[in-house]
């Protein structure tokens, strides 16, 4: 090895703690062992190296096989300049340490070379369709290493729909982030068409983080190195938040495992960590009180939806919701839609009418609503439980939304509301329910008379299981 290039791989090297060092290595042995090195050639012992073969077999249970046929051709695609190529189809371990500093510690510009090889064998630009490819099967690398791996944290494939839609959707969601060097973001057929040069590739890198964030993933816990030590970050420890309140229940939730990773990824970071189930119309009753009773005082929730049409979507309520003729929340509160498409709409600044929930007023409308304006918001469900509506013609005033149910004027099939993050110490379980809680109506009429509350009956536990500990 020439000199400039051993400081480079010393470099390289000296990014890892000497025991990451050592989890490296031992990966790097096992990989290499199950090669079966041939005889010493001239009397000198042969290199280890690594070959696909050796790759593929190594991850066949945690990674589908597409995706250690790319983690090879990236390690592949590390060049040891002024080194006789003579291994050619295999990996020796300066590729090796290269590619996991580059992928695990490297920025934007470290990692696209390698990402590009990923995206194609063949130097030169990437078309957008080639871009999608690797982008669905990095999803579903997740996916599946996350549930191979037990780490789904009480989330699982039967409790959740049918997550081949979701990669799809969140592939296309983040390809459509690619933006040319003009600034113009190609959409459509055309983004498919479109071929993309390494600088397009590294500035996307660079904007969308879940790219690196999923590569982690993948090689941390598909090859299982590195993927117990402290220097993991934030964005991995919570990508996907513990789940509660399911276990059990029989219930199959409106999300899939990509919209949860890409909706918690949009919550404040305090809120990730966990998802409680308060209400699910299949599980409580189509019913309006019944859903206000579930969810009033339990702290920021978040809403989803799905119509007779299929089209599933809902949103972000960042405070507790409480029965009032006024609007409530903040400019953290957002919309969303999971199928057919997934997308997050954040607020705009053009009103602050972020959520509202009313119920049992003459005057003003009752229901569950947020962003836009009375008669006309960006997602509402009426207090008569089963009609809403999603009204945005062009777009929603506060979120910038567009329509999000497949007609206008909808049915709601079912309904889910999550708490996020820890509950209010009020909705603990010193605080359960009473027959007020869920009858508003006459919860406001004792307060209307001035009445203290009396009623200590029908008390119903808060759900405390620890299904992420699974």
């Amino acid at each position: 090895m020439g000199n400039a290039e051993s400081n480079a791989y010393r470099n390289h090297l000296s990014r890892f703690l000497p025991e990451e060092q050592s989890d490296i290595d031992g990966v790097f042995d096992a990989l290499a062992g199950s090669n079966g090195s041939a005889g010493a050639k001239n009397g000198k012992a042969t290199k280890k190296t690594v070959t696909l073969a050796a790759l593929q077999a190594y991850v066949q249970e945690p990674l589908p096989q597409q995706m250690a046929i790319r983690l090879y051709n990236g390690m592949k695609s590390i060049d040891l300049t002024g080194k006789s190529s003579g291994l050619g189809e295999q990996i020796v371990k300066e590729q090796f340490v290269i590619f996991m500093s580059d992928i695990l510690k490297g920025n934007a510009d470290e990692k696209v070379t390698i990402i590009m090889r990923m995206i194609s064998k063949t130097e030169g630009p990437v078309k957008g369709k080639q871009i999608q490819e690797f982008t669905e099967d990095l999803i579903m690398a997740v996916v599946h290493v996350l549930n191979y791996r037990k780490e789904l944290r009480g989330w699982n494939l039967e409790n959740t729909r049918d997550s081949a839609s979701g990669v799809k959707a969140l592939a296309s969601q983040l390809v459509s982030e690619l933006k040319l060097a003009d600034g113009t973001k190609p959409v459509g057929p055309q983004l498919m068409e479109t071929n993309f040069d390494q600088s397009v590739i590294e500035d996307w890198v660079y904007r969308v983080p879940q790219i690196s964030v999923f590569l982690s993933v993948v090689i941390r816990q598909g090859l299982h190195v590195l993927h117990s030590l402290p220097d993991q970050t934030k964005d991995i420890l919570n990508l996907v938040p513990g789940c509660r309140g399911i276990k059990g229940r029989g219930l199959v939730s409106l999300f899939d495992i990509p919209s949860i990773i890409y909706i918690n990824s949009h919550l404040p970071a305090e809120l990730q960590h966990k998802w409680q189930l308060l209400f699910s119309s299949r599980l409580h009753g189509e019913s309006f009180s019944q859903l206000c009773g579930h969810i009033v005082n339990k702290g920021p929730c978040i809403v989803i939806l799905k119509d007779l049409d299929g089209y599933i979507f809902g949103g972000f309520a960042s405070h507790s919701w409480e029965v009032k003729p006024q609007f409530q929340g903040d400019n953290r509160c957002f919309l969303f839609s999971v199928f057919p498409s997934l997308a997050v709409y954040t607020y705009t600044g053009y009103n602050d009418h972020y959520m509202y929930l009313n119920h049992g007023q003459q005057t003003m409308p009752n229901g569950l609503g947020m962003g836009g304006q009375h008669g006309y918001f960006g997602l509402w469900i009426d207090s008569d439980y089963g009609k809403g509506h999603s009204k945005a013609k062009p777009r929603c005033t506060t979120y910038n939304s567009p329509q999000l149910s497949a007609k206008e004027e909808f049915t709601l099939d079912a309904m889910e509301v999550w708490a996020v993050g820890d509950l209010p110490e009020s909705a603990g379980t010193k605080g359960k329910k009473s027959i007020l809680d869920v009858d508003p109506e006459a919860q406001a009429l004792l307060e209307m008379a001035g009445k203290s509350r009396q009623s200590e009956g029908l008390r119903e536990p808060i759900e405390e299981d620890e299904d992420d500990d699974n």
